[in-house]
């Protein structure tokens, strides 16, 4: 090998440099004594242009690449060989004094391809250039040391099942480091490794096909390929890589909906209402997605009345729903066919269909206890207004399907009759007013009727019943509102005064057709028209009506065509009024007619005599009452009547013997011995109370009055006094002037009482009492 690179040098000059090109180069001037006098011819000094070194080799010595060596140097040992760039000094190692360059370790040249350097030669002593510096490369030369690898790996692809041959899959890539400008380290071949026969690759361009027709996914859905490239062209030696493709097969709509079986049976509670499910049906489809989606008919006639089918929210079963209410009397079982059709159909496979399929499908109708059936859905009765309670209405009536001859009971629901206007019977359904019913009060009652199992009260149905109240021809027809109109006094004969409208509340027949009549003859103020549409004109008569102060009242007769035929009378207010040239009302006759400078005579002597009427009454009530003040006058200057209470208090009654124990009050030093036989009880009327002595006749004497009232008092032991034990009580054995109740004090047969001390000793505050109990009878008359 070193010879071989020796040789070479030797044939390029002995220069130990490899290249085609020549780079020339500036002679220096005064190598030697400095700069030479006139033009001197520039002569090549470097003769180079690249370097090649061997990548990944490897030996015990640095490898000798190539030489430097400048024409000045005279082999006297005066020149010194330096280098500088890349890998200088590292991979790149020169020897100053022979020029040669050494490399010191393997290259990679997929690390790095070429290395870019300077070289330049300088005196040793001096260190001073003898040649300008110059710049080479040196290149790595490269061998096959790169396997093919696939950046991208592994690869995943799809494909349509029951694809074509040849049908492009997905092309792979493999890359090779090497250069592919030198040999062919770089040049690479595709095979398939695994996936035979099913799939192939384009040896160049690394395409991969399909190899054989209708590959069907519900068979197999995915494969795996392995590919592999390898370099230099194939050929054997060459360094090669692989990698893996997944190959999907995707759905197409290829594979027609098949039942699993040919016969479906299903059952279902007469009682289910519409929209129950009753049952699920499912064609099967080994296809995917929507190709899988499906749509369910009934084809007979007999079960789409009874039954509906639709697609569940997944698009694959069929739900079999009850379409109208079911009755196990009437039928007990539905028998029909289905049928189950893909909803998307690729044209490109019509030839693997029909894509549907039929099954048969039986329903059998399961009995359950149901509540009564009303022979109609709703009622409508009527009965006319004003009848009798008890009056017939009408009937309902319903039935136990399950038993025909069950009995059935009926009543109506409280909430339905608030007010009670009817009754049924529970036997039979018969409905009777329960109260005389009036249509302009309600025209119409909506009851709802609840029919129940005699044997069963769990089962029960109910059904309304509209019942109408008819009209009868029972109310007077009446004017529309109340009229209170006016005229002008100078309004022309003939005028419209006021449009009088009537009603009538009743509808039927001619009832409601009114007609209007006002006051007939030639002394009639006003006339009335019948305007044979439920109201009539009321207008000036061609002689007017003369003006007075009070309104006029205008009778109007009112009758309806009813059958009896009503009528009423009503009356309609007119006020002949002073107008205004516009038409606007200045003052009516009541107000027109006072004087404007004062009253009139008669109204003023009027005036007067009920003045004087009302003085004179004032006059004797004030006499009257002055003599009843003097005649009931006795003292002038002291009038005892205002301390004088009358009242009648029985105490705690005939069983209360202690709540109104007086014994207590009484005055313990005065108290008479008790006397013989039982205790009279003070606290309760006697059985026969002493008689009232009459009033004396004769003039109203005050104290003698008092005295005959005290003494009576005083000798009806049974009663409490006068002078009440609420308010006098005994004020003590000390007190100057003792009790000043009479509950203790004594009287003699026919005398009057008499205090126990003088009362005049008790001072001028006890002056008045002591003129009481002093005072003398009158004598008898």
């Amino acid at each position: 090998m070193w010879g071989l690179v020796r040789l070479l040098l030797a044939w390029l000059g002995g220069w130990g440099c490899m290249g085609r090109l020549a780079a020339p180069a500036r002679a220096w001037a005064g190598s030697r004594g400095g700069p030479r006098p006139g033009l001197l011819r520039t002569r090549r000094s470097w003769v180079w242009n690249q370097f090649f070194v061997i990548e990944e080799y490897a030996g015990p010595e640095p490898v000798l690449i190539g030489k430097l060596h400048s024409d000045v140097d005279r082999g006297e040992g005066r020149t010194k060989y330096l280098l500088t760039g890349e890998g200088a000094g590292t991979v790149f190692v020169i020897d100053e004094a022979t020029g040669n360059i050494h490399v010191t370790k393997s290259l990679d040249r997929e690390e790095k391809a070429q290395y870019v350097l300077l070289a330049q030669a300088v005196d040793r002593a001096s260190n001073r250039p003898l040649e300008p510096p110059s710049e080479f490369i040196i290149k790595v030369q490269d061998i096959n040391d790169n396997p093919p690898i696939f950046p991208l790996g592994p690869y995943h692809a799809t494909v349509p099942e029951m694809s074509n041959v040849g049908t492009s899959v997905i092309q792979v890539t493999a890359h090779d480091a090497d250069d592919p400008s030198y040999g062919n380290s770089a040049k690479l071949v595709y095979t398939v490794l695994d996936g035979l026969p099913f799939f192939s690759v384009d040896p160049q361009t690394g395409v991969v096909r399909t190899a054989i027709p209708n590959m069907d996914r519900e068979t197999q859905e995915e494969f795996l390929v392995v590919i592999q490239a390898k370099d230099m062209g194939g050929h054997m030696g060459g360094l090669s890589g692989s990698t893996t493709v997944t190959v999907t097969l995707s759905d197409v709509n290829d594979n027609p909906p098949k039942f699993p079986q040919s016969l479906y049976q299903f059952s279902v509670v007469e009682t289910a209402g519409p929209g129950t499910l009753v049952g699920r049906l499912r064609a099967q489809d080994p296809d995917l997605g929507d190709n899988a989606l499906m749509a369910y008919t009934i084809l007979d006639g007999e079960g789409s009345e009874a039954f509906s089918i639709s697609t569940d929210s997944q698009g694959r079963d069929g739900l079999l729903t009850v379409r109208k209410a079911l009755d196990f009397e009437t039928r007990r079982s539905y028998s029909f066919r289905v049928e189950a059709t893909n909803t998307l159909i690729d044209p490109a496979y019509l030839r693997r269909g029909p894509f549907k399929d039929v099954a048969s499908v039986r329903v059998a109708v399961e009995d359950a206890p149901e509540p009564p059936a009303f022979t109609q859905a709703a009622y409508h009765l009527a009965v006319p207004e004003n009848k009798a309670p008890g009056t017939l209405v009408g009937q309902v009536s319903a039935s136990d399907l399950d038993s025909p001859a069950s009995p059935i009971r009926y009543s109506i629901l409280p909430h339905s009759d608030l007010e009670r206007c009817f009754s049924i019977e529970p036997e039979d359904g018969t409905i009777r007013t329960a109260v005389p019913l009036d249509r302009e009060a309600r025209a119409w009652h909506n009851l709802t009727v609840l029919a129940t199992e005699l044997d069963s009260s769990a089962q029960a149905s109910r059904v309304q019943v509209a019942v109408q109240t008819l009209d009868e021809n029972d109310n007077a027809p009446q004017l529309a509102e109340p009229y209170d109109t006016f005229v002008c006094d100078s309004a022309a004969p003939g005028q419209l005064i006021q449009v009088i409208r009537a009603l009538d509340r009743d509808e039927v027949g001619n009832s409601s057709r009114v007609s209007l009549q006002g006051p007939l003859g030639p002394d009639a103020n006003f006339t009335v028209r019948d305007n044979q549409d439920g109201s009539a004109s009321l207008l000036l008569p061609s002689r007017p009506a003369p003006p007075r102060q009070a309104p006029y009242l205008v009778p109007i007769e009112l009758w309806d065509w009813g059958q009896p035929a009503l009528s009423s009378t009503a009356t309609v207010t007119v006020s002949v009024c002073r107008c205004r040239p516009d038409g606007s009302v200045a003052s009516c006759w009541p107000e027109a007619q006072l004087s404007p400078t004062g009253l009139s005579t008669g109204a003023l002597l009027a005036i007067v005599t009920c003045v004087g009427t009302l003085l004179a009454l004032v006059v004797l009530f004030v006499a009257l009452r002055r003599q009843k003040q003097e005649a009931l006058m006795v003292l002038e200057e002291e009038d005892v009547r205002e301390n004088i209470i009358t009242y009648d208090d029985e105490g705690g009654g005939e069983e209360d013997t202690e709540a109104f124990d007086i014994t207590a009050l009484q005055n313990p030093d005065g108290a008479a011995p008790p006397a013989a036989g039982p205790p009279v009880r003070l606290d309760v009327l006697p059985r026969s109370r002493a008689l009232r002595q009459p009033r004396p006749p004769g003039p109203a004497d005050v104290a003698q009055l008092l005295a005959l009232r005290l003494r009576e008092a005083d000798e009806d032991p049974s009663v409490p006094p006068y002078d009440s034990v609420q308010v006098y009580g005994y004020e003590g054995r000390g007190s100057s002037c003792g009790s000043l109740s009479s509950l203790g004090s004594g009287s003699e047969a026919g005398g009057a009482p008499g205090p126990a001390e003088p009362l005049d000793d008790w001072g001028p505050l006890f002056r008045t009492l002591a003129e009481l109990y002093g005072a003398k009878e009158p004598p008898a008359p």
